[in-house]
């Protein structure tokens, strides 16, 4: 067999093993995760003053997150905490996107709004709760609207740096060939800019899941936000510390997806 042909499966085998070995590197990380959460739930147990929480062991979560997901608790207790998540980021998407556009487009108006936005992000999006409480009618508004403070700006600052790393060139061409503004921006700017589109949502969605659960001890009645503070308020440690889990897999979950997304995006703008 020819050195050339012989360089594909080379690489194929170095892809395998940086697999493989991230894969078991991931596999003993858990473990040790697994080992510390019980090594704790062992400290707690033999603490006399402590032993009242004994049940945030990995034992009692385990079997009580299992007994959940049997009865289809984790279930209903995601499905509104997941909605309140999408519509809060659609919002955020709606206007961060076509201003991040503006701002990375029109210099004069980045200059006007970089100091507002940039003081606005750093205010906590939990010190709009009063004002969200005040403004809607149901606290389901309330709650999507924080989620929506919290994952704007993200959006908003990628996707206005991607415009900035346009190629004037790109544009220049495309206004030579008769592309009017419209034309222009389906066809030249959303494109380039999909990928830093992507990991603006990327980050507001861990932004936006870390609000999420602070945001529903609001006046709902459902969620994971809720469950968390129902457990707590009923002394339910086994269910407190599984929910606690189940926020933990969901979150990755939704950021692995995303982060598939934007890889396989770059992937294909590359290769072009």
């Amino acid at each position: 067999m020819s050195d050339a042909a012989q360089i594909p499966q080379f690489a194929f085998r170095l892809w395998s093993l940086g697999r493989a070995r991230g894969l078991v590197n991931g596999l003993i990380g858990i473990a040790l995760l697994l080992g510390l959460w019980w090594l704790g739930g062992l400290i707690v147990a033999n603490d006399p003053d402590l032993y009242a929480f004994a049940n945030f062991a990995p034992e009692p979560t385990l079997k009580r997150l299992w007994s959940m997901v049997l009865s289809g608790e984790v279930i209903s207790m995601s499905g509104p905490s997941l909605e309140r998540v999408g519509l809060g980021l659609i919002y955020a998407a709606a206007f961060g996107v076509p201003v991040g556009i503006l701002i990375g487009r029109a210099p004069r108006i980045h200059e006007l709004t970089n100091v507002p936005f940039q003081f606005m992000r750093m205010i906590s999006p939990l010190s709009w709760m009063p004002i969200a409480v005040m403004a809607f009618d149901t606290w389901d508004g309330a709650i999507v609207f924080l989620i929506a403070m919290a994952a704007v700006w993200p959006i908003l600052f990628s996707t206005a740096a991607g415009v900035r790393r346009i190629d004037p060139a790109w544009l220049k061409v495309a206004r030579n060939l008769g592309a009017g503004p419209l034309h222009m921006l389906g066809s030249v700017i959303l494109p380039a800019i999909a990928v830093d589109i992507l990991q603006g949502v990327r980050l507001a969605l861990g932004v936006a899941w870390v609000v999420l659960v602070p945001a529903e001890y609001l006046g709902v009645t459902s969620g994971l936000g809720f469950a968390i503070n129902d457990a707590r308020d009923t002394l339910d440690y086994d269910r407190l510390a599984a929910t606690v889990v189940v926020i933990g897999i969901i979150g990755f979950a939704l950021d692995a997806a995303v982060g598939r997304i934007v890889k396989k995006l770059n992937w294909v703008r590359a290769a072009h």
